[in-house]
């Protein structure tokens, strides 16, 4: 296994474990295939074990395979305060003390806020006094290092990253978000600031795998270098010196294994300008089967009216690849789960964004046929319904 350094020295390992894909049987955890594939990975030198507060079941059984098996400071514990559910102060001691008790743990390695969207969040826990808060955590020793996960867009993150002296976090990336979300740019700005990144979500959920069209999955068997589609994918971030762990959530021995070999053999840098033309291949194979032809180049933001042209258009996309209920989920949490919304109902078709799109794209009309497909009326009321909650 190889590692990279985080800012206070800590070395973690460059595969992570996503504990959220434990394998479950009738909505339960099946704690014992848990049990072997969580100590399978740590005899092999994994050591970031990501779970959330939210993932039920999860921190709990996480916390049981550690203490059953005595290896609680051989791993460096991640997991999320959520705080779209902190409603007062006192809420945020609960929820981490409740996490504290469920991982058998006296510390948190890395303490994230879950899914921090948008900077009036950040600014509305500053309000119940969570820089303090992690301040007195810090010294005592019970949160060692601090930070957030992220779905929204490029923008906010960097403003998010400005917004607080974080120690690391983690954003949704991979060849086909490269673009969207925090994106490359994002990633290169937190490396900018000497701030950490783990990825979560380096396969789409599995999507760059399963879901590839035919051609795509071709391509890759008749290049000249045979890899597994996962594997060009891990490779693909693992090149990058910008990233520091990349999470995957692996619920068989099979696909533990095969992450392991590719960790321990790749190296920064690697990729010839063969092996990025052929992820650029692959990626135009995926847009092929795509509804509009954008590229998530950002030429057409800002919008004067706030809507996030390009998470629409790649989720609109993705909606013919993968699960559709999944697919509104990230784009609820991309642009509704925070204060000020950047979904489509925000569009007044002034077409500002249509004189600036080199793809000459109908911006206004596609947006219409993709927020009747992402959005219909039962949706766009829970969309409406759940950005009220996130904010009261």
């Amino acid at each position: 296994m190889q590692y990279r350094t985080m800012r206070n020295g800590t070395k973690v390992s460059i595969l992570g474990y996503g504990c959220m894909r434990f394998t479950k049987n009738s909505g339960q955890i099946q704690l014992e295939k848990a049990e072997r594939e969580v100590l399978a990975a740590i005899r092999c030198g994994i050591n970031y074990f990501d779970t959330a507060y939210v993932y039920p079941g999860n921190e709990v059984a996480l916390g049981k395979i550690l203490a059953k098996n005595h290896c609680r400071d051989k791993v460096h514990i991640a997991t999320k305060l959520p705080f779209y559910l902190v409603k007062s102060a006192a809420m945020i001691d609960k929820f981490f003390d409740e996490e504290l008790e469920r991982l058998q743990t006296d510390h948190i390695d890395f303490y994230l806020i879950h899914m921090l969207s948008d900077v009036e969040g950040w600014k509305r826990m500053q309000a119940f006094g969570i820089e303090e808060w992690i301040q007195k955590k810090k010294a005592s020793g019970a949160i060692r290092q601090i930070g957030f996960s992220f779905h929204g867009s490029t923008d906010t993150f960097i403003q998010l990253m400005d917004a607080y002296d974080w120690d690391f976090c983690q954003i949704q990336y991979n060849y086909l978000d490269e673009h969207t979300q925090a994106g490359r740019k994002g990633l290169q700005y937190a490396a900018g600031k000497g701030v950490p990144v783990i990825i979560m979500e380096p396969l789409r959920g599995g999507r760059l795998v399963s879901h590839l069209p035919d051609s795509a999955k071709q391509m890759f068997q008749e290049y000249s270098i045979q890899r597994s589609p996962a594997e060009w994918a891990l490779r693909w971030l693992w090149e990058q010196p910008e990233v520091t762990c990349v999470l995957s959530g692996m619920n068989s021995m099979k696909m533990l294994k095969e992450n392991i070999i590719a960790a321990s053999r790749v190296q920064v840098g690697e990729f010839t300008e063969q092996d990025h033309a052929l992820i650029a291949r692959v990626k135009n194979e995926i847009r092929r089967s795509a509804k509009v032809g954008c590229t998530g180049c950002r030429y057409c933001m800002p919008c004067p009216h706030g809507v996030d042209i390009p998470a629409a258009f790649s989720c609109y996309n993705r909606m013919f690849l993968e699960k559709k209920n999944s697919v509104r989920r990230e784009y609820f949490q991309v642009t509704s789960f925070k204060k000020k919304r950047s979904d489509m109902t925000q569009c007044i078709g002034c077409g500002k964004c249509e004189k600036h799109c080199p793809q000459h794209i109908a911006i206004r009309e596609e947006l219409k046929h993709a927020e009747k497909a992402l959005m219909p009326a039962p949706i766009k009321l829970i969309f409406s319904i759940a950005n009220k909650i996130a904010n009261h």
